[in-house]
């Protein structure tokens, strides 16, 4: 079944339609991103992928995110599972939304303090399960969506692969130099590195051939962030990435 958001007028409309995903999942609501771009309705895992025992994607706040693992074969891993990678463009909707909810920033309004940035100091050695909380109230893993969802993990612990459908191939690699309007490097509401926002990449960067990821890891420090992104090579497998999958609809 297609649901639009755009005739969900009412709340009552959104959480009756939020009530009919997995508990893994939380519904992500039609934005329009700074350049003017809409990204349509769509739900994300609650949580990074991890790895079950079958070797298939499993959603739980109790495993370890699954590292060591390409873009390519993230993609592949999303797919058996009929599942499939979050885009770039999905990425920048959630940080969209979450940039702009109060609770989200550590002054308790929006641009006062610094957003949230998930496990980034280095007080692990690897990415740990949703449920392992931090010493520190800096790195508090969760962020709430405008709809009141709780989404954890999307800045800090792990980068998670990305598909790019805004300067990406057929396959989802960067192909072209990132553009002055690109959301990639201008939907932050600030400069790198500032408020917590993490880091992206200068206007005019070309990454070609490249995979993006997004978020941060748990040793990323300042770099970690809602609109952090790196590159990588598609088939590199890294302690530090993962990745995070959405229904199709």
């Amino acid at each position: 079944m297609i649901h639009d958001f755009a005739d969900m007028a009412s709340k009552t409309a959104i959480a009756a339609f939020l009530r009919g995903f997995p508990h893994a999942f939380v519904a992500v609501a039609p934005t329009t991103l700074a350049c003017g771009k809409t990204v349509p309705a769509f739900a994300v895992s609650r949580w990074l992928a991890a790895r079950g025992r079958d070797g298939r994607v499993l959603l739980s706040e109790t495993a370890a995110p699954w590292v060591n693992i390409g873009y390519l074969a993230a993609r592949a891993a999303c797919f058996e599972s009929s599942l499939q990678l979050l885009t770039e463009s999905q990425s920048l909707a959630i940080a969209h939304d979450l940039a702009r909810q109060p609770i989200n920033w550590s002054g308790g309004a929006v641009g006062v303090g610094k957003l949230f940035q998930g496990l980034h100091r280095s007080g692990f050695d690897r990415p740990q399960a949703a449920c392992m909380p931090s010493a520190h109230r800096s790195e508090r893993r969760w962020h709430m969506l405008s709809n009141g969802q709780i989404i954890v993990d999307i800045a800090g612990n792990a980068f998670n692969w990305v598909f790019d459908d805004i300067q990406g191939d057929g396959e989802g690699l960067v192909a072209r130099a990132f553009a002055e309007n690109s959301p990639t490097v201008s939907e932050a509401p600030g400069a790198t590195m500032e408020y917590g926002l993490g880091w992206w990449p200068r206007r005019g960067c070309g990454w070609h051939g490249r995979a993006l990821a997004r978020g941060g890891s748990w040793s990323s420090q300042e770099g970690s962030g809602l609109f952090t992104v790196i590159d990588e090579r598609p088939r590199a497998e890294r302690p530090y990435i993962g990745f995070r999958c959405t229904l199709p609809m």
